[in-house]
């Protein structure tokens, strides 16, 4: 049977876990939620433009705020409390409460900047897609490839069409 050193230092937390450790348990948030984020989306990218999918069910539209500015969208919005949710009856208690009311904000940095112009939003059965069009500096470009002589001749055809009559 072989023998293990203990090392002491082994068992001690880093002062960076700890803390880390620390406030996510000192602060109380709703079971299932992930802490910063107060929408939940899907970014994806296409060869011309970049789409946001965002859940805001129950929202209208009048409810979002979408800004754009250069590579950067913000997205903000407040969640109406349904009017069962400030209802107080006697006897009657909550036994889960995830659908928060309030407001929510967004900031997505996309890899590109985008024509901020003709960009589109539109809500349909819970989700905002908001369509963003890429700027022509974000667009990727195929560039050519010649086959290549030898330096003499291209110095031949650079000659060759300066002698143009």
């Amino acid at each position: 049977m072989g023998s293990q050193r203990w090392d002491p230092r082994s068992d001690i937390i880093s002062l960076r876990e700890a803390m880390s450790n620390l406030l996510e348990e000192s602060f109380v948030r709703p079971s299932g939620s992930r802490p910063g984020v107060g929408l939940a989306v899907d970014v994806r990218e296409t060869p011309d433009r970049y789409e946001i999918f965002g859940s805001v069910p129950g929202m209208a539209p009048e409810d979002v705020d979408i800004t754009i500015l250069g590579d950067t969208v913000r997205i903000r919005g407040e969640r109406r409390a349904s009017a069962h949710q400030d209802e107080e009856e006697d006897g009657v208690r909550w036994l889960i409460r995830e659908r928060h009311a309030g407001g929510f904000e967004r900031t997505i940095t996309l890899p590109a900047s985008v024509r901020a112009e003709e960009a589109s939003a539109e809500f349909r059965d819970g989700v905002l897609t908001i369509t963003l069009p890429k700027a022509d500096e974000a667009k990727a470009r195929t560039i050519p490839v010649r086959s290549g002589g030898s330096v003499a001749e291209a110095k031949a055809i650079d000659v060759g069409e300066s002698q143009t009559p």
